[in-house]
């Protein structure tokens, strides 16, 4: 966890950086700064920066080292129930095959009616992935 907050510091300073060296960079070539690429690369170290300081208070609250960050740990030492995953179910494919054709239809030229003909399909599979174990063979 502390290499990674010092790696993320490490990428604060160097968006930072590289946002004046671009910034001035257009100025002496151009007369006037390029605001695009200077913002997006000043905001990227904004974000790095914001992930940095969220992990520096993670490392702080979790009072020890987790069982990852110890070099003498096991798989198993930090592996906890993350839930029940079916390995068998078709819900999530048909769930995402609709949502991609939802997108599909918002993004290559506006065809709206391929948008509104499969968000029935994401509502299906919505469904049927919320309900698969109330119904069927595998009915609890």
């Amino acid at each position: 966890m502390k290499s990674n907050i010092v790696i993320f510091w490490i990428l604060t300073a160097y968006f930072v950086l590289l946002a004046a060296v671009y910034t001035i960079w257009n100025m002496s070539v151009h007369g006037y700064p390029e605001w695009a690429g200077s913002t997006a690369i000043l905001l990227s170290g904004g974000l790095t920066g914001f992930i940095a300081f969220y992990l520096g208070l993670v490392k702080k609250k979790q009072g020890g080292v987790l069982h990852e960050d110890r070099l003498d740990a096991d798989i198993d030492d930090g592996d906890p129930e993350l839930g029940e995953f079916s390995p068998w179910s078709w819900w999530p494919m048909f769930l995402a095959f609709g949502a991609s054709m939802v997108v599909l239809g918002l993004c290559v030229g506006f065809h709206f009616w391929l948008s509104f003909l499969t968000l029935p399909l994401v509502i299906v599979g919505i469904v049927g992935w919320v309900y698969e174990y109330y119904r069927g063979h595998f009915a609890r």
